[in-house]
């Protein structure tokens, strides 16, 4: 486990760049925004809707959001959702992103994949691992869990992962799942850490 990790962190050595939008508001929305559809995008749209906003209060002022987020996946329904989420804030938690993950997942549309981004990039509380797909897939196929979907995948590796690896492990497996082990079609020929694999449900491979 600690050798996947030790080359997976020199392969993707380099430091994202920080956008600027990193208070727990600007993560909790950004990850909704970022359900389904590519980061690119996200990112472009975060950047046109934080321009615009600060707090919840300007996001119900707002009457373009479902223009500024367009075209983020269901935008339609992800406007809907961030309005529903801000008038919640405002009137049982005086306006700020409650710092609990259970309170989190009180609010409509979140889940806990987006409650722990919220909690370890938002508010700097490395107490859980978040769990994507690509995650959840590429633990799968080292054989380090045996899990049927991204929830219980996170308790799972929360379990075995040292603590102190569990701040870059979504980052790293990402970056690793949209490269190389692909959902699909996993570059097998070319990954780094093959020889740790069990490939376990890989049918196809390039």
């Amino acid at each position: 486990m600690l050798d996947v990790i030790r080359i997976l962190k020199n392969e993707y050595k380099e430091k994202p760049v920080v956008s600027g939008f990193s208070s727990p508001f600007h993560v909790l929305i950004s990850c909704i925004l970022s359900l389904r559809t590519k980061d690119e995008v996200t990112r472009k749209a975060s950047t046109r809707l934080f321009e615009k906003v600060k707090n919840c209060e300007d996001i119900l002022k707002l009457k373009n959001i479902e223009e500024l987020i367009y075209p983020v996946g269901f935008y339609k329904t992800k406007a809907k959702r961030i309005k529903e989420i801000c008038k919640v804030l405002i009137d049982d938690y005086n306006g700020k992103v409650p710092c609990d993950f259970n309170e989190l997942l009180k609010l409509k549309g979140v889940g806990k994949k987006t409650a722990a981004i919220t909690m370890v990039y938002g508010f700097k509380k490395v107490d859980y691992i978040p769990v994507d797909v690509h995650v959840h897939v590429v633990a799968n196929r080292l054989g380090w869990v045996k899990t049927k979907n991204a929830d219980e995948t996170m308790g799972a590796l929360m379990k075995i992962v040292p603590k102190k690896y569990w701040y870059d492990l979504n980052e790293l497996f990402v970056k690793f799942g949209q490269n190389v082990c692909l959902t699909v079609s996993p570059f097998c020929s070319r990954c780094k850490v093959r020889k740790y694999c069990k490939r376990i449900g890989v049918v196809r491979n390039r």
